[in-house]
């Protein structure tokens, strides 16, 4: 009677592994679903060269501008200095709007510090990295914001996440690639992205969010993304301490 039950519970133990094998097989195999061997290589070889370009980076920094926009035309548009140093420390230096605003993750408590009259400033704030003042208009948190884990968004909006086809274009140095998928911050709301790849270092220079029927919602782009660069751990001690100042780290 023990042996059967042992026996009994070992069969059934096997037949849930190789359920789950068999669903993970299913699942991953769907990730490709309506698309040409072809692409599907490219696709693949693309997304290598970007994961395998990011593992090499330390810290990098880039001048961002985000551009947002409701019902296709312009209403916000934000510049500012993004430094990122792994394996989760950032800091923004902001140019516009609020010229001179620093705002620096995590500090030592794991919040953001927001610093409104910037380094020198006398006003200080630590807010949660999932607070509302700090969330952008497409529902990003200010820790969701470095180039991997946008990587790995755009992984998702390519296999798991896609919901239409893939189109792939070539702009001067670039790689454009064009995918209907589920939103990467709102939940339940679909957007169609470009995602621009430089060809050269294989990392993303440039996002455009799109409603389903094509309307622009948003655009980002990194200029003079930089990432020989070593960043000191002081850059991101604005809060007593010896910081760095926010301009070229070389």
């Amino acid at each position: 009677m023990l042996r059967h039950c042992l026996l009994s519970r070992v069969l059934h133990g096997t037949y849930l592994i190789k359920s789950l094998l068999f669903l993970f097989l299913l699942i991953t195999s769907n990730l490709w679903a309506g698309l040409s061997p072809s692409k599907e290589e490219q696709i693949k070889g693309i997304i290598a060269n970007m994961e395998s370009a990011y593992a090499l980076v330390e810290g990098y920094r880039t001048e961002t501008e985000v551009n947002v926009y409701r019902t296709g035309r312009p209403v916000e548009t934000q510049r500012f200095l993004y430094t990122f140093k792994k394996p989760d420390h950032m800091r923004i230096d902001m140019e516009d709007p609020h010229s001179g605003m620093l705002l620096v993750f995590p500090d030592k408590d794991g919040k953001v510090l927001v610093k409104p009259g910037g380094k020198s400033g006398f006003l200080k704030f630590h807010l949660s990295p999932d607070s509302m003042f700090l969330r952008n208009s497409a529902g990003q948190r200010i820790d969701h914001t470095d180039l991997g884990l946008l990587i790995q968004n755009i992984v998702h909006s390519l296999t798991d996440r896609r919901r239409g086809e893939i189109r792939i274009s070539g702009q001067d140095d670039r790689i454009v690639m064009e995918v209907l998928a589920e939103d990467h911050f709102l939940s339940g709301v679909r957007t169609l992205y470009q995602f621009s790849i430089d060809k050269t270092r294989w990392l993303p220079v440039a996002v455009k969010e799109f409603t389903a029927d094509r309307i622009l919602k948003r655009k980002v782009d990194f200029r003079n993304l930089t990432t020989s660069v070593d960043i000191p751990d002081n850059f991101f001690r604005i809060d007593g301490g010896n910081a760095e100042d926010g301009r070229p780290i070389r």
